[in-house]
Parts: C-alpha cells; sequence; structure tokens
C-alpha cells in the first residue's frame, strides 16, 4: 500500500485532511484548529512531499523523520500541519485492518471515557457560570467540570475584578460536593499569585489546577505543584517530546495534556501518554472544541492506561466545527462509549466537501 494523494479541505479555521492510497483506501485527519489556512499551506508544501509514495504502515517513523528533516522548523504550523497527515494515516490504518484506531494504539484499556464540562469562556459571570453547568450535568451527566480563571497570559489579571475570588467558592455552592471541580489559569498566574489561587482551590476541594503560569515557564510552574497539595497539570501549548520528558521527569506537572492538533497528532500523542504511564502520573490529552479532534482524543484515551481520569467536553457551540462530520459523539451519563468502528468511525459531511476549498498534492 502506498500513499498517492494528500487533499485539505479549508473552511473557516478548520482544515479537514484526505489522505488517500493505491488500495482504494481514504483516510480522514484534520490539522489543529485556527490559522488554518497557514497550517494547509504547510502541509503542502513542507509535510505532504515526505509523504507520498510511501506506506501508511510506517506512520510513525514517517512523522519521526518529518519533525528530524524540518529540525529548524519545530513546533509551531510545522506540527498543526503535520497532525493533520498522520490522523489521516491512522485512519487508512484502521481501515485496512477493519479495527477502530483506539484498538490499533493498544486496545481498549477501558469501555467508555468519563468526560468532564470543559467551560472555554470567562466573559460570563458566576452566577450565568454556576446556572449553565448545572444544566449540561443534569442533560448529560457530568460528574466533573472545570471553569476558567484569571486572564489567560494575564500576568495575575483577572478577567473582571475578583472574578477568581467570586467564582471559585460560588461554583462549589451552586453544585454542590458530589460534583470535581477543576480550574483552569491558561498561564495567566506569577508562581506566587498561582500559589496563593491553588490554596484558595484547595479550601473549595477542587480536583486540579490547569496550566497555573505560562507554558514555557516550566519552573515556576514547577514552583506551584511543589507548594499545593491539589493536583497541578500542563502541556498543551507544548510542541517537543523533550520538554513532556523534562516537565514528567522533573515533577512540574502532577497532570499532562498534549494537544493532538499542536503536538503533531496521535502518533507523538500516544508518546507522552506512555511517558505519563511510566511515571505514573495521568495524562488527559487536551481537547477545547468540538471538531474531529474530539474524536482523535476520545481514541487516545480509550486505549491508554494513563488516561484513566475524567478527558475533556467542551460545551461551547461553535458554529465552524458544525456539520463538518457524522456520526456526533455523544455523552450519556457523564461518559463516552469507546468506539467500536473501523478507522475513527466517522465520514465527513457531504455539504462541508462541497463547501471547503480543496488543494491536492498527488505523485
Amino acid at each position: 500500500m502506498r500513499i498517492t494523494a494528500i487533499e485539505t479541505l479549508l473552511r473557516g479555521p478548520l482544515a479537514a485532511v484526505r489522505v488517500h492510497t493505491d488500495d482504494g483506501l481514504t483516510g480522514i485527519g484534520q490539522t489543529a484548529p485556527y490559522e488554518a489556512a497557514t497550517s494547509v499551506g504547510v502541509l503542502h508544501t513542507m509535510v505532504a512531499p515526505l509523504f507520498l509514495g510511501r506506506d501508511p504502515w510506517d506512520v510513525e517513523a514517517l512523522v519521526d523523520a518529518c519533525v528530524r528533516h524540518h529540525y529548524k522548523f519545530s513546533g509551531g504550523f510545522l506540527l498543526r500541519a503535520l497532525a493533520g497527515v498522520d490522523t489521516a494515516l491512522w485512519d487508512v490504518l484502521g481501515k485496512a485492518a477493519g479495527r477502530p484506531v483506539s484498538q490499533l494504539l493498544g486496545g481498549h484499556a477501558r469501555a467508555s471515557v468519563p468526560m468532564y464540562a470543559s467551560s472555554m469562556r470567562r466573559d460570563i459571570t458566576p452566577e450565568a457560570e454556576g446556572e449553565r453547568l448545572a444544566e449540561a450535568i443534569a442533560e448529560r451527566g457530568f460528574r466533573a467540570v472545570k471553569i476558567r480563571v484569571g486572564e489567560a497570559m494575564g500576568r495575575d489579571r483577572d478577567a473582571a475584578p475578583r472574578r477568581t475570588e467570586r467564582i471559585v467558592p460560588h461554583l462549589r455552592d451552586a453544585l454542590g460536593d458530589d460534583v470535581d471541580l477543576s480550574a483552569d489559569a491558561n498561564g495567566g498566574y506569577s508562581a506566587g499569585r498561582a500559589i496563593r489561587v491553588g490554596r484558595m482551590l484547595e479550601e473549595h476541594g477542587y480536583f486540579h489546577f490547569e496550566e497555573p503560569c505560562p507554558f514555557p515557564d516550566i519552573e515556576q510552574t514547577a514552583r506551584v505543584a511543589a507548594a499545593l497539595d491539589i493536583p497541578v497539570s500542563g502541556g498543551e501549548q507544548d510542541t517537543s517530546l523533550a520538554q513532556f520528558h523534562r516537565m514528567i521527569s522533573t515533577g512540574a506537572v502532577d497532570i499532562v495534556q498534549p494537544d493532538i492538533g499542536y503536538l503533531g497528532g496521535v502518533s507523538r500523542a500516544r508518546k507522552v501518554a506512555v511517558l505519563a504511564e511510566a511515571a505514573g502520573i495521568p495524562c488527559t490529552p487536551h481537547c477545547a472544541n468540538d471538531s474531529l479532534l474530539q474524536v482523535f482524543s476520545l481514541h487516545l484515551a480509550a486505549a491508554q492506561p494513563a488516561c484513566s481520569q475524567y478527558q475533556e467536553w467542551s460545551i461551547e457551540n461553535t458554529p465552524w466545527t458544525q456539520g463538518v462530520y457524522a456520526p456526533l459523539l455523544k455523552v450519556a451519563d457523564g461518559e463516552v462509549a469507546a468506539p467500536t468502528a473501523p478507522g475513527w468511525g466517522i465520514v465527513l459531511d457531504p455539504d462541508f466537501v462541497r463547501a471547503a476549498e480543496c488543494r491536492r498534492s498527488a505523485l
């Protein structure tokens, strides 16, 4: 089997990818969302030429060779584009084997994956946030939720005056003691401020504290993790496997959160999950929207032993992700069943394909 063509289908901030083979199989993938037009350009000029004519079963070796070939351009758009080809190739392999990708990644470690309801908003009052999270719990049975505190990369600023001090206790009061609560600072704090916020989270029984300090400053995050009892998580922005190894081995984080789109695909994210397993810490892949990345993350979480905790499920309505693929994943009783169909188990919506801007690289 050989790769004969690689197509991108661009619509707004999202680019789906199709990989075609000489056996007649077509795999579906997706680049990391946002600024997808740039990722598409990088895919066709820097990534596709290294994959055309090659055997899809060599996917991990091909991904590694691509990263090494472009060593002067590590991270950023190279990996965002590479994720599109990598994920499409895993779909090819699943279809060829007649198995879900999750089983190719090691087999099902769990029959279903528990999810937490993830809020992406800071432009919302504590009262309104509590109401909509309570609705999500009632409708889909979530047993855990995550809120936003501080301001993203905010240098100790808050989204609104004292919003953090108000929302942390309010959510505990509004949702009760039976719901596991988490808080995400998106790198908004210095170590000192993060420690003070973390102690407040501990006081109100929160489950984990995500990305308290700017992601490159792992020494500051390590200070926070050492000072607190609440588990500290991070990794969504990181793109280097060596950096993940440092984060895990030095104890900078208690929970590691690779993003399949940012990191370059499932092949590389799986390696982070294995590092976490070896270190005895949980892996919770970052997944901030309901694009195809939600499908990829489900397969990874179903397969990897380290993905043992609640996984991320965005509750936001994002119009640009609608009408892309089917069937859509569904949360029932706070969980999503492990995949059973070959490959990713989805097809692209014909209307999306017709509307998207198509670009093709071929032999």
